[in-house]
Order: C-alpha cells, then structure tokens, then sequence
C-alpha cells in the first residue's frame, strides 16, 4: 500500500526570509469611483480587549443576540501631507510623471530624509496627464505616548475617485492633516497589512510542524530533524523539503477586518500591556492584527469586500478591565 499525506506547513509564503523593512508595502488598491478620499491609513497596534454588540449578520445563527468580539486597539494619529505624486501606466508598469512637496513640514521629519526648501509649484501638475495619484504622507509618532520613537515613517497612499477631481483633492491636502475618521467610518471593512512577529532561527519541527520520533536506538543523538533530505535523483535538495530558517518577521496581509469603532483617547485600566494609555485617534478592529505592539500598522478599503448583508453595529459595552494581568 502506497503510504501518502500532505506536507507539514504550507509552501505559500516561501521563501520564508525577514521582510525588508518592519514598514509594510501596499502593492494594490481596491477599485474606488465615489468622492475624493485616501484609501489607506497607517497607525500603531495597542493592544486588545473585547466588546458586546448585537449580532447583525442575517446568515448568523446568532443573529440579533449578544455576542462578544475580540477587537484591536490600533492608534492612529493624524497623518500629515507632504507631497503629492502622479503616475502614468506603461507596458513596465507605473511611472512617475511628476510631484510636488509642501514647504510646511515638521522639523521632526529631517530625522528621516533631507526636507526640500523649494516652493512647491502645484500648477505645473495640472498641465500634465496623469492615471493614478498618490499622497506622499508621514506619521507623527511624537503626538503619542506608546511609541518611543519619535521619527516619523514616510509612505503612499492613493486617493481613490475620478481622475479630474483627485488633484483638486490632493491640492487642498497638501501640507495639512488627514484623520482617520475622513478616511474609514464605523463598519465598513478593511484589509490589514503589517509585519509578523519575528521568531529568530527555529529548527523543522517549530517551523514546519515536521512529526519526529524519539528514537531510542542509533540516532537517538539527531532528535527534531526532518528523516530525510529527499530522493537521490535530482542530485540536490529541493526547496520543497523543511528545514531550518527564519521564522516570522513576514509581511502579511488579512482581509476583511470590520471597524468596530472610531474614537478619541481610550486605554483600559492601568493602561495596554507595554503600551500604555492611548491618547489620540484610535480604531477598534475585529479579530487580531499581525505583529507586535508598537509596530506600524497599515489598513487599505477592503479589496474583495465580502457578500454577506449587514444590518448595521449596535455596540453594546466596551472592557476597559485591566490587561495587566491582576
């Protein structure tokens, strides 16, 4: 009898090797047509804790009953505009046409990249023909208390809507705040970019879920290795065996995380677990988030939006118990 099963671990995210940067990339966007908006927002993961809502999906066996939720607290203080950058397709992709840079910038930002000094020329944009148009944006980490660093991460986040009105949108943005309570609203859905917690060097067992036995005879000395490097022929071992390498520290990406709740300076008592008390804007996510506390989280418009029919939130209460532990 021919003896067969699946493999441990899957093969789709390999080669599991440390992300480049702990900043994630947003590599797509969703199709957006409505009015001028951002589609994305960046911020700093909390903590946890949970809420009680009124189930208001009609295919749920729960539905119009209490139930409790797991949500992520993600803090996401105002991001500020600091310049603006069109693109144009090609058979090779996208291409910069042009951009423009604010001359209001924070001091702060010279931490991370020399500040232009010239006075930006917006008319200039308006005379060239452009596809897509991002906004060059830069968080503010020293608004808050969670996050020791005080130097802020530079990113690009597309403003979705049609292409005769986002420059006129991107004009009025540049060099001031966009919060996020302009971009997503309660309820609607998001997909959640970020960078896994990293877990160093781990052996097959950890990193691939590989079954060994405890032998007790010749090789009882090689515990926790794979039986077996793979056929004689082809003559090398292919990448499709387990072995050992990096674990975590990769760039993930879940889908469909609802917004449960937009507000302002919230924190259970005693402050999140090595966070602290957050006093700015905040978002509460359903379900968990990847990564560690303090790292940079970015949210896009859900780019597969699910099916089901939603009524609408009812939250009931939110925990503000300790997460301390006592």
């Amino acid at each position: 009898m021919k003896y067969s099963r699946p493999r441990r671990g899957s093969l789709a995210f390999s080669p599991r090797k440390r992300a480049k940067d702990v900043v994630p990339r947003i590599r797509s966007w969703p199709n957006y047509e409505g009015e001028p908006k951002l589609l994305g927002f960046a911020g700093y993961k909390a903590g946890m804790t949970h809420v009680i809502m009124i189930d208001d999906r009609k295919n749920s066996p729960t539905y119009g009953q209490e139930i409790v939720v797991p949500v992520t607290v993600i803090e996401c203080p105002p991001l500020k505009v600091a310049g603006i950058r069109i693109y144009r397709k090609t058979v090779y992709g996208l291409q910069i046409v042009d951009e423009v840079w604010t001359d209001e910038i924070d001091g702060h930002l010279s931490r991370r990249l020399p500040i232009p000094k010239k006075v930006p020329d917006v008319e200039r944009l308006k005379n060239k023909e452009f596809s897509e148009l991002r906004l060059v944006t830069y968080t503010q980490p020293y608004l808050i208390t969670g996050v020791p660093s005080k130097t802020p991460e530079v990113m690009e986040f597309k403003v979705g809507g049609r292409v005769d009105e986002v420059l006129d949108y991107a004009v009025s943005k540049l060099g001031k705040e966009i919060r996020v309570s302009e971009v997503f609203e309660e309820g609607s859905f998001v997909d959640v970019i970020a960078i896994t917690k990293g877990k160093g060097f781990q052996g097959p067992v950890k990193r691939w879920g590989v079954i060994t036995l405890d032998a007790k005879h010749a090789r009882s000395s090689k515990h926790r290795r794979v039986g077996n490097l793979g056929p004689w022929t082809p003559s090398k071992v292919r990448w499709t065996v387990p072995q050992a390498g990096q674990m975590g520290f990769h760039q993930r990406t879940e889908y469909n995380k609802r917004i449960i709740k937009i507000g302002r300076e919230f924190s259970p008592d005693g402050g999140f677990v090595r966070y602290g008390i957050v006093r700015s804007d905040y978002v509460m996510v359903s379900g968990s988030v990847p990564g560690s506390v303090k790292r940079l989280i970015k949210m896009r418009d859900a780019i597969r939006p699910p099916r089901d029919v939603y009524e609408g939130l009812n939250v009931l209460y939110v925990s503000t118990r300790s997460k301390q532990g006592r």
